[in-house]
């Protein structure tokens, strides 16, 4: 799902950076990649600890927790709702992180399908995509 996920991000920034006639690793593009990837490389591997320790009841928790930490520090160089839409990620971790582990799975669609689809339409409509 990672992979999944990784490439249609790829092609969505390949298709905006082409609808606006700039390189995608112009130097908006390079400022993105550096503050969105620490976040995303913490996850991966606080992923790995985790399940290894069998801890995997943290990881809804985490992921959206350093997920929102990636969109709020990537935002800083997009419309003023992006980094809204991470801190609003990172509530729903830090959430996800002291209830019962039972409700991760609805914290991951609250925050992961809820908030993307939310802000989505947002930013769709007021910025055009």
């Amino acid at each position: 799902e990672a992979l999944l996920s990784f490439c249609i991000a790829t092609w969505a920034v390949y298709r905006k950076a082409g609808r606006a006639a700039v390189p995608p690793l112009s130097k908006p593009g390079r400022k993105f990649a550096l503050s969105f990837s620490p976040p995303m490389i913490a996850g991966l591997l606080l992923t790995i600890a985790l399940y290894r320790e069998g801890l995997a009841s943290l990881l809804p928790g985490a992921w959206l927790l350093l997920y929102g930490a990636a969109v709020t520090n990537a935002g800083a160089f997009s419309v003023r709702i992006v980094p809204a839409m991470g801190i609003g990620f990172m509530l729903c971790g830090v959430c996800a992180l002291f209830s019962p582990a039972a409700w991760g799975n609805a914290y991951m669609a609250a925050g992961f399908g809820g908030l993307h689809i939310l802000f989505g339409l947002v930013i769709a409509r007021r910025h055009g995509g």
